[in-house]
């Protein structure tokens, strides 16, 4: 994106930059996704189910609280890189579902599997619900190195 008329380019385009601010906000929206739709429309789980259900609703609240100052973050940074006219769109995008996939492939593997703070679902089979889960963290991450490497193409 070009820099809006006023704005003063204060250097060169910052493609990482732009990847990791985007990246941020993939984090964020995640986490956002993941509490909407499993912590309180499904009601599968919460953040920490390792003890009682008061402990759990309030491990959501960090987890939120965490979500909003990612976006908020990531979304600010995101700005000042395109009031300065130093946005790389291509790379925020390839950072975005970096940010996407990363957010759910470490949920998936840290905090299902290692630390087991909890499960995707209580009293079934997990293991349809763990590939599923994990390919599709592992298909966000790949797009966004697909992206990353268009950038870096790019640049040569």
């Amino acid at each position: 994106m070009a820099a809006r008329p006023g704005d003063v380019p204060t250097g060169r385009v910052s493609p990482r930059r732009s990847a990791a601010s985007a990246a941020l906000v993939g984090v964020g929206a995640m986490a956002a996704i993941d509490e909407i739709v499993f912590h309180q429309l499904l009601a599968w789980h919460h953040f920490y189910d390792r003890s009682t259900p008061t402990v759990g609703l309030f491990s959501d609240g960090l987890l939120h609280a965490a979500e909003l100052v990612a976006l908020v973050a990531g979304f600010f940074l995101l700005a000042d890189l395109r009031r300065h006219g130093r946005l790389v769109p291509r790379a925020a995008w390839a950072g975005l579902f970096l940010g996407l996939g990363g957010f759910q492939l470490f949920d998936g593997i840290v905090d299902h599997k290692l630390l087991r703070v909890h499960q995707i679902r209580y009293g079934v089979d997990l293991t349809p619900y763990d590939v599923a889960w994990n390919l599709g963290a592992l298909l966000l991450v790949a797009i966004g190195v697909v992206l990353a490497l268009r950038v870096r193409r790019a640049d040569r």
